[in-house]
């Protein structure tokens, strides 16, 4: 079963490869690099075709299998993507080929359920047949801690610990985490994402906590990687014309680039892609990079209404820079430049500031009674930012895809704030308000976090 399997190795290099399980358990790499795949898998134009009438899960199916077969046993990973995949994935039309393709209909509306969800199972699956314990460590500036607490939740071979600002997550987002218990536990900081992250790296690099067994369920893991690049192939096939060799533009809002990277990886694969649009936040670190060539963090994240973008250094960025030849610590400093010539013919990027937003929610709701939140909405407003600076794209026939990321009703004050309505509540948020929470606060430090976790584990 192992023959051909692909190889993951760390964007430090200073760490030898592994196969998926191994690297999916470990979270990060012992040099503190991000696993990549040595070998892209391809996908023909013959397959794309072929997955046009299937059912998401099935899709999934193909695409998780080209990584993964060797690894694990064909009907089990079957299983385990049906499992994963029970929700809808809507592709709204908005004018002519335009289209929002909402990733908000999972068990806590938000996108990161496609990541969670199939992760969660691949660990529990590998660990049960172990017969081993792990304890997963994850910051997240809003929705990736909810989606990772319901995917975990009940897990007996897994234990969680979430952090994340106090002061940046709407009362919905933290509520999906902190109303769990059982193998949860929740820790709100007085500080930034980047904080929260930084925390959770320096616990994976300290010896003193090797007898935990820790991991992480971040976008740093490669676990949640792979499943996030079957949403990209799912669109072109049910949207793109059979006849034809069209290819298409992707509006991805992007925070911590787990998102972009599945994109990235699509397009690796041999997904038609003829420009990515990568829209940020006022977080602007990328776009200037794209622009300038020279990369700096903000430090601290600048905080926007779009609270899960709030990220000055994201960490999938080790990634992209890998992806086009170049080398990026996890402290962001470059030891070899990427292709810069192809990036900026590949990507547009852009900055999205939060006045922005407001009127992008404004404007679909008028124009096009499409209803977007905050994340949302920046991916949109990327996207006609791009077409106005780049007319002779913007046809009638041009197939464009926006993600939107979560759910409006996960951001009532801003949606009642901007168009006076309450958004109607998906069943997965219905009747969160009354139930009782519990999550520990702590301040932004180490020795603290360390502590906590000796104590509890």
């Amino acid at each position: 079963m192992m023959k051909n399997a692909v190889l993951f190795y760390s964007t430090n290099h200073k760490a030898t490869p592994l196969m998926f399980p191994e690297a999916l358990l470990k979270g990060q790499a012992p040099d503190k690099g991000l696993y990549m795949p040595e070998k892209i898998p391809v996908i023909s134009r013959d397959l794309l075709m072929w997955m046009k009438p299937m059912e998401y899960f099935e899709i999934a199916d193909v695409i998780i299998g080209k990584f993964l077969r060797s690894v694990i046993h064909e009907k089990e990973l079957t299983a385990l993507i049906t499992d994963a995949y029970d929700f809808d994935v809507p592709l709204e039309k908005v004018t002519d080929r335009k289209y929002v393709m909402r990733l908000d209909q999972g068990p806590t509306a938000s996108f990161k359920d496609f990541a969670g969800r199939m992760m969660g199972r691949l660990m529990n699956h590998y660990l049960k047949k172990n017969n081993r314990q792990l304890l997963i460590l994850t910051a997240t500036s809003g929705d990736t801690g909810s989606a990772i607490a319901n995917a975990f939740y009940g897990f007996k071979n897994i234990n969680v610990v979430v952090l994340f600002p106090q002061k940046e997550v709407t009362q919905r987002q933290r509520k999906q985490m902190t109303t769990l218990g059982e193998n949860i536990r929740i820790i709100g900081l007085d500080a930034k994402f980047d904080d929260c992250q930084s925390l959770v790296k320096q616990a994976f690099s300290d010896p003193d906590l090797g007898y935990l067994n820790l991991s992480s369920a971040n976008s740093i893991n490669i676990g949640r990687l792979i499943p996030q690049i079957v949403y990209y192939f799912y669109a072109y096939a049910k949207l793109c014309e059979p006849s034809s060799n069209e290819e298409i533009i992707f509006s991805v809002p992007s925070g911590n680039f787990g998102d972009m990277m599945g994109g990235m990886l699509a397009r690796q694969m041999g997904l038609p892609v003829k420009k990515f649009v990568i829209a940020t936040n006022e977080n602007d670190e990328f776009p200037t990079f794209i622009e300038t060539g020279k990369y700096q963090k903000i430090e601290p994240s600048r905080n926007c209404i779009s609270s899960a973008m709030n990220v000055g250094h994201p960490s999938n960025l080790a990634r992209f820079v890998a992806l086009y030849g170049g080398i990026m610590d996890e402290k962001g400093e470059i030891h070899k430049m990427p292709d810069m010539e192809k990036i900026r013919q590949e990507i547009y990027a852009v900055s999205v500031t939060d006045a922005e937003t407001r009127q992008s929610i404004r404007s679909a709701w008028d124009n096009y009674k499409l209803l977007l939140e905050p994340h949302g909405a920046v991916g949109w407003h990327g996207l006609e930012v791009f077409m106005k600076d780049n007319p002779e794209f913007d046809t009638p026939g041009q197939l464009c895809v926006s993600l939107e990321t979560a759910h409006p009703a996960k951001f009532p004050e801003q949606i009642r704030e901007i168009l006076n309505f309450d958004p109607e509540l998906p069943p997965s948020l219905q009747g969160l308000e009354d139930k009782p929470e519990k999550f520990d606060s702590m301040d932004n430090d180490y020795e603290a976090f360390k502590n906590y976790l000796k104590s509890k584990y």
